[in-house]
């Protein structure tokens, strides 16, 4: 199998890895070898383990999936050049990235935790010579999307990659009104956890309006509560949580 080495040993790497394991032979590079031996335990994978300094990424397939502060200290502790670099970091440039990685090519991609279950929504933008190399990897852990600039992927940031936090708000929102109304917790969560089911099927086939429209009758149950998210201005809530979070990437 090709190696894929991964460079952090964080949450979003443990995602990835938890996607790429049945394809792909992993390695992890990291600063503190008790970490290392966490983030093979909880793969529940058999990879190999190498510590941060001079490590040497001659010729290596990269998946860089640190803190986008630590860029720059972390180029400095690496040898060799890769073959191509895949960042997961947030709003980190590509020209950051050709400044303080040594790498023949460079490709940005925003996946989201649903990685670890494989179906995690990527986008990606860079070097169109690993395009399809790049579709291919990160589609090992859901669907990728190819889009042709930093400022979309960047969007797509605040769309995708922060989206599942703002869906949990959502979803605990929920079921914490059906409690309130008198449900029991347990059957509030697992309520909830049907309807984002079998909504998150919907949703890939059906415009949100449609859907909407379908669901929403004539003073009915669905009209009145839906008045009241109106009412609280939900929807420029989250309109204005993308541009906020859009805002963020550009900053880092």
């Amino acid at each position: 199998m090709q190696t894929i080495t991964l460079i952090g040993n964080g949450t979003m790497a443990l995602s990835i890895a938890k996607g790429l394991k049945e394809k792909y032979h992993i390695e992890a590079v990291g600063r503190n070898r008790e970490k290392l031996d966490q983030f093979e335990s909880d793969l529940n994978s058999k990879i190999d383990k190498y510590l941060l300094n001079d490590f040497d990424i001659s010729g290596k397939t990269v998946i860089l999936c640190v803190k986008p502060a630590n860029v720059e200290e972390v180029g400095k502790l690496l040898k060799g050049k890769a073959r191509v670099l895949v960042s997961v970091l947030a709003g980190t440039t590509l020209e950051k990235l050709k400044k303080h990685i040594k790498t023949e090519a460079v490709v940005r991609a925003m996946p989201n935790l649903a990685a670890s279950i494989g179906a995690s929504m990527t986008t990606l933008t860079g070097d169109q010579r690993f395009r399809e190399e790049a579709e291919s990897l990160l589609g090992a852990v859901g669907d990728t999307l190819w889009l042709g600039s930093e400022k979309e992927i960047d969007i797509a940031t605040a769309l995708a990659g922060s989206g599942p936090a703002y869906l949990a708000l959502v979803a605990e929102s929920l079921a914490d009104g059906a409690v309130k109304q008198g449900l029991k917790r347990e059957d509030a969560m697992a309520v909830m956890r049907g309807l984002f089911s079998g909504f998150g099927t919907l949703i890939r086939e059906v415009h949100p309006a449609l859907l909407k429209d379908a669901v929403m009758s004539p003073g009915g149950t669905t009209a009145a509560g839906y008045g009241a998210l109106e009412e609280g201005n939900v929807r420029s809530a989250c309109i204005n949580a993308i541009e906020k979070a859009y805002t963020k990437a550009t900053e880092l």
